[in-house]
């Protein structure tokens, strides 16, 4: 397995955009191909993906707001109980202690079809244990795109 990677990889830069969690994973850009957030608790996390599957995300112009892993039903996409401090959430935590950047990947529209675009890297500032919006305990991270990290 190839070292873990914390910032641009190869020559891809935001605004690229891959068809699939496939060519995501084979660029690299993000590795797992189901997994919304690669990283481990010792290392941190390295990317994430944003693609609709949560309902206590917020994206907007100058930050995010990730909602961690767990707890959702798969055929629902609904909260139906609160996360927990899973690897997952814990190596988002690990990044906001250490500051690393993170890659951002959205799922957006793109010509008719939807399509996986590399915003670029994040750093997460904030990271909160509070009740989302169907009133379970949800882990949010919040992140700003490194250029406007002071």
């Amino acid at each position: 397995m190839s070292l873990r990677v914390f910032g641009h990889v190869s020559y891809y830069q935001p605004g690229d955009t891959f068809p699939n969690r496939l060519a995501l994973s084979q660029a690299g850009v993000h590795r797992p191909t189901r997994a919304g957030i690669s990283g481990t608790p010792a290392a941190g996390a390295d990317s994430i993906v944003l693609a609709d599957q949560y309902e206590d995300d917020v994206v907007a112009e100058d930050e995010l707001v990730y909602a961690g892993h767990g707890g959702r039903d798969p055929k629902t996409g609904h909260q139906v109980s609160d996360q927990d401090l899973n690897p997952k959430n814990q190596a988002l935590l690990h990044s906001h202690t250490t500051g690393q950047p993170v890659r951002v990947v959205r799922k957006v529209a793109y010509e008719g079809e939807s399509v996986y675009r590399y915003e670029g890297l994040y750093r997460v500032v904030g990271a909160t244990f509070e009740a989302g919006k169907s009133g379970f305990m949800v882990w949010k991270f919040r992140l700003i795109p490194v250029s406007s990290a002071a």
